[in-house]
C-alpha cells in the first residue's frame, strides 16, 4: 500500500490576539487526496486557522506545512500550492472577472491556461457575467467567481470557507459535483468549512470538531457517528398509546406526540433484541419497524455543547 505524503501539517499551532487564544495547540495533518471538514460553531477558530494557512496571519507559535513546505519559509511554494475560498467576499473593481481570472495565476508564479480558464468559466456558469466587474454579479455569482480564483493556478490543496453560505441549491450541487470531479480526476485535496453538516457529511472522508480553539473529535466521519452510541429503533403502532408503559424508563423510550410511534434508544447495554422483547411482552400492536442512526449535526451538538 501506497502511504500517501500530507497535503497539510499543523503542529501545535496557535494564534493569540491580545491575551486570548483563538487558536490553542493545535496538531492536525490532512493527507493528500483527502476530502477533510473543519467543522465547529461560530468563534470556533475555523477562519482563524485558514486564514494562518492561506498567509493572511501569522500564527503566534507552531508550525505549517504544505505538502510538506513550510509556510513560513517556504512561502513561495505554500502559497502556490494552496488555492482558498475564504468565507468574506471581498469586492475587486479594478477589473472586469474575465481579466481578473486571466491575470490571478500570475500572481502564484503560474502560467495563464486558457483551457482550465475556459473550463472553470463553463463549470461555474461564469461564461455570460466575464465583462462585468465584481460588484455588478449577484451573490452567488460573486462565490462562483470566487472558487473560480481559488482553483485558476492549479493548486493541489483547495480550501473553501463556509463555500455555500447563503447560495441558492442550484449552486451548492454545482459546486460539490466539481469538487468531486477535481478530487476524482486530479486527486486535489480538499478541506471544507460549512454550517451545512449534511455537506460534510456527504462529502467528507474524515471530520475534525473544532470548539474554543481546540479541536474536540476527529475521525472518519462514520466512525464518528457509530462512536455516538445513539441509534434509535422506532416502532410505529397501528394503535395509539396514552402513554408508555410504566416499566419503559425515559432512558429507553420515548412516545410521540400523537402515541403512534416509540423510539427506543439501542447500544450495547439495551440491543434491538431487548426492544423487541418488551414490545412483544406489552403485546403492542405494531404496523413497521425501522433503524434511524444518528446524523452528524447530532455528534456536533452533543459534542460542542459546553465542551471548552
Amino acid at each position: 500500500m501506497v502511504q500517501r505524503m500530507a497535503a497539510l501539517s499543523l503542529e501545535n499551532l496557535t494564534k493569540r490576539y491580545g491575551d486570548k487564544d483563538v487558536v490553542q495547540n493545535l496538531s492536525l495533518e490532512i493527507k493528500e487526496g483527502e476530502v477533510f471538514g473543519l467543522l465547529g460553531p461560530n468563534g470556533a477558530g475555523k477562519s482563524s486557522t485558514i486564514n494562518m494557512v492561506s498567509g493572511v496571519t501569522r500564527p503566534s507559535s507552531g508550525k505549517i506545512s504544505v505538502f510538506g513546505h513550510d509556510n513560513q519559509t517556504d512561502f513561495i511554494t505554500s502559497r502556490r500550492l494552496t488555492g482558498v475560498m475564504h468565507q468574506e467576499i471581498v469586492v475587486d473593481n479594478f477589473f472586469t472577472i474575465g481579466t481578473a481570472l486571466k491575470i490571478h495565476a500570475g500572481y502564484y508564479g503560474v502560467a495563464d491556461d486558457p483551457v482550465w480558464r475556459a473550463r472553470l468559466v463553463d463549470r461555474l456558469a461564469l461564461g455570460p457575467h466575464l465583462e462585468k466587474q465584481m460588484n455588478k454579479l449577484s451573490g452567488g455569482m460573486k462565490r462562483r467567481f470566487m472558487v473560480a480564483k481559488a482553483l485558476i493556478h492549479k493548486p493541489r490543496l483547495l480550501i473553501l470557507d463556509e463555500p455555500t453560505a447563503g447560495v441558492d441549491v442550484e449552486l451548492r450541487q454545482t459546486l460539490w459535483e466539481f469538487v468531486r470531479e477535481l478530487n476524482r480526476e486530479f486527486g486535489t485535496t480538499v478541506v471544507l468549512t460549512t454550517h451545512y453538516l449534511e455537506e460534510a457529511e456527504e462529502m467528507c472522508g474524515r471530520v475534525a470538531i473544532m470548539n474554543f480553539g481546540k479541536i474536540i473529535a476527529l475521525d472518519e466521519t462514520r466512525h464518528l457517528l457509530e462512536k455516538m452510541d445513539e441509534r434509535r429503533l422506532l416502532v410505529h403502532l397501528s394503535e395509539k398509546l396514552g402513554a408508555l408503559p410504566s416499566d419503559l424508563t425515559k432512558e429507553q423510550a420515548s412516545l410521540s406526540a400523537d402515541g403512534t410511534t416509540i423510539s427506543f434508544r439501542i447500544n450495547q447495554a439495551y440491543p434491538p433484541a431487548a426492544v423487541l422483547a418488551a414490545v412483544s411482552a406489552h403485546k403492542l400492536a405494531v404496523k413497521d419497524i425501522e433503524t434511524k442512526s444518528p446524523s452528524l449535526q447530532e455528534a456536533f451538538l452533543k459534542l460542542t455543547q459546553g465542551a471548552r
